[in-house]
């Protein structure tokens, strides 16, 4: 069998797969961070209300992890592009401001 012709080829690094499958595990794994935090902060925030002796403090930490979690998502994608080199601004369809003067109307 020759290297080309393996199943991972498309695996090995520096492909386009290999990014996208890359991008695709973080998004996920962010994702189940995303809501164990939520889950926690219900949880403690359910326990504040019931009277716990120090649920205001695991609520407040888990607040705090669950909104830094949050601002990395938010944030993350558009850092990563700046680190490529690429910006929104070039995806496929999307025109830029200054050349937004010269666009027919449909």
């Amino acid at each position: 069998m020759k290297q080309n012709d393996s199943p991972l080829s498309t695996l090995e690094p520096g492909t386009v797969q290999r990014e996208q499958l890359r991008a695709r595990l973080l998004d996920i794994a962010g994702t189940a961070l995303v809501a164990v935090l939520a889950l926690w902060t219900a949880w403690s925030a359910l326990g504040v209300v019931r009277g716990g002796a120090d649920a205001w403090i695991y609520c407040g930490v888990a607040s705090v992890l669950l909104m830094t979690v949050l601002l990395l998502r938010w944030t993350g994608p558009a850092s990563r592009r700046e680190a490529r080199g690429t910006r929104r601004r070039n995806a496929p369809g999307v025109v830029p401001a200054e050349d937004t003067a010269n666009v027919p109307i449909h």
